[in-house]
């Protein structure tokens, strides 16, 4: 016959009452009883994956233990009050623990504050071993990742001071040369009619000899601890992220020199001319086409002037705190990529003017243009967003991780590449809805289903059907196909021209 299970009992009393002196939570909750129809007050503490309650919170003994390892622990809805409950529910907010145990009663609670009982509900759904042991891996590694630096640190350190004693050793005996000099010189000026013997000739040469030979060797050794460095993994590091620095200066020069163009060489003389008695094109329009280009020109000028400010430090270069200004105010590009195709769309229909067109014929024939057209310099802005964010994927891959920039270059990439992806699906969601409405404008007797924004433009292309009389009848029109949110593919019905004549011994 198996035996129960023995706990010792002192050692369950002792970690009750450290969970209620250090628990991770502790507090007062309502627990339901085993027969389901009454609720009782309990202390409770939490301590790493064990759960005790007390009698109250002066108890120096446990009533009972949970062992939370596996469970789950979620909110649970108020039950419905009877007729003949006292108690008011409405103040009462109650969650649940269920255990993986085989036979073992869920364990219902309830607090009369919502913030408490998500505080035990979160404190609940963490009180894992497993967490413990996977937060604990990845302390260690850090560990050990910054006892390698340390011991790093302390061997370099070492050289250092040896270097610093081989230095005042060597600074202590020149020191005694000079101060012996300085007596052999006082000698001389005190007796200068007695000439100089042989034997102080032949020093003096011998110790300018040690002196050339002892400059030589500090020189090499200098030289060498040099070249160490130069030819070390850090410093070829430090050289690569400098020159990504640099390119991107480079780029950020030449994309500001683009935006200058677009704004000085079109959308400022273009405004003008909407000004004039005969203008060839409206104010609106104007907007419509640049929208904000002039803002974003003014937002890079200050962010490439503060780049070139950093430059000027060199080697010494701190770029996150620019990216810091930059990321409030990038989102005028959700606005210019937004109205990017309508503007393309705007300057089309603006060039069916002769007159626009000559005019803008003109200011692309300027030098500053190089034979680039005005949808050229509208498309820079599209590809500045995505340009950043590969700058700062190469600038953190030779960036090390105690560097004091890492963590705010990582903040600054993973902010511009959720940027990018909001500007994408607004874009495709625009563009998606704008071919919808050209297809319905193509259809005769229009097609209310397109103009539904639940509707995905999938593709459209020539399609033929034959006549229930074996006619066959070709299609004037393309066929769109369009799919619905849940997935369904549906073919808009268009209206059909007639059979050209001649078409018979085709269709045969």
């Amino acid at each position: 016959m198996q035996k129960g299970m023995r706990l010792n009992d002192g050692h369950i009393t002792y970690l009750a009452l450290l969970a209620k002196k250090d628990g991770t939570r502790r507090g007062c909750l309502s627990k339901k009883s085993s027969d389901n129809t009454k609720w009782h007050s309990k202390w409770f503490a939490l301590l790493q994956n064990m759960l005790f309650y007390f009698e109250n919170d002066s108890s120096s003994r446990p009533s009972g233990l949970y062992l939370l390892e596996g469970s789950v622990c979620d909110r649970a809805p108020s039950p419905k009050p009877s007729l003949s409950a006292k108690e008011c529910l409405e103040k009462q907010y109650y969650f649940t623990v269920t255990f993986n145990h085989d036979n073992q009663k869920a364990l219902e609670l309830r607090t009369e504050d919502v913030k408490d009982c998500d505080e035990w509900v979160a404190a609940i759904t963490q009180a894992s071993y497993r967490n413990l042991a996977t937060e604990h891996e990845t302390l260690m590694q850090k560990y050990l990742h910054l006892l390698q630096i340390v011991e790093t640190e302390k061997t370099v350190a070492k050289q250092l001071r040896q270097q610093i004693e081989d230095g005042e050793i060597e600074i202590e005996r020149l020191k005694s040369e000079i101060a012996g000099l300085l007596k052999d010189n006082e000698k001389i000026q005190s007796n200068p009619e007695v000439p100089p013997s042989e034997d102080d000739t032949e020093i003096k040469k011998i110790k300018k000899v040690q002196s050339f030979l002892r400059g030589w060797i500090c020189r090499r050794k200098w030289k060498t601890i040099i070249q160490d460095y130069i030819r070390s993994p850090h410093a070829e590091s430090m050289r690569k992220r400098n020159q990504v620095v640099f390119s991107m200066l480079e780029a950020e020069a030449e994309y500001v020199q683009q935006l200058h163009i677009l704004v000085n060489n079109f959308l400022r003389p273009l405004r003008m001319a909407a000004s004039s008695k005969k203008p060839p094109i409206t104010h609106d329009d104007v907007s419509s086409i640049f929208l904000n280009s002039e803002t974003i020109m003014f937002l890079h000028q200050i962010f490439y002037q503060g780049l070139k400010a950093r430059i000027a430090s060199w080697p010494t270069l701190v770029l996150a705190d620019l990216f810091d200004i930059l990321l409030p105010m990038l989102n005028i590009y959700q606005e210019f990529v937004r109205n990017h195709q309508y503007s393309l769309q705007i300057l089309a229909h603006c060039k069916q003017n002769r007159d626009f067109d000559k005019l803008l014929k003109q200011y692309e024939a300027k030098p500053d243009c190089e034979e680039r057209t005005l949808e050229t310099f509208l498309t820079y802005p599209m590809f500045q967003i995505p340009r950043y964010i590969l700058t700062l994927h190469e600038l953190l891959a030779h960036t090390p991780h105690e560097h004091v920039e890492r963590n705010s270059l990582d903040y600054a990439k993973s902010k511009l590449e959720e940027l990018s992806r909001i500007m994408h699906d607004e874009v495709s969601e625009t563009e998606n809805i704008r071919k919808n409405l050209a297809i319905e404008r193509m259809i005769v007797e229009g097609c209310e289903v397109l103009l539904d924004t639940s509707q995905t433009f999938v593709r459209q292309g020539d399609c033929k059907t034959l006549h229930p009389e074996g006619m066959c009848l070709l299609m004037c029109c393309m066929w769109p196909l369009t799919l619905s949110q849940n997935g369904v593919v549906s073919l808009i019905d268009c209206t059909l021209m007639e059979e050209p004549e001649g078409t018979d011994d085709e269709c045969k």
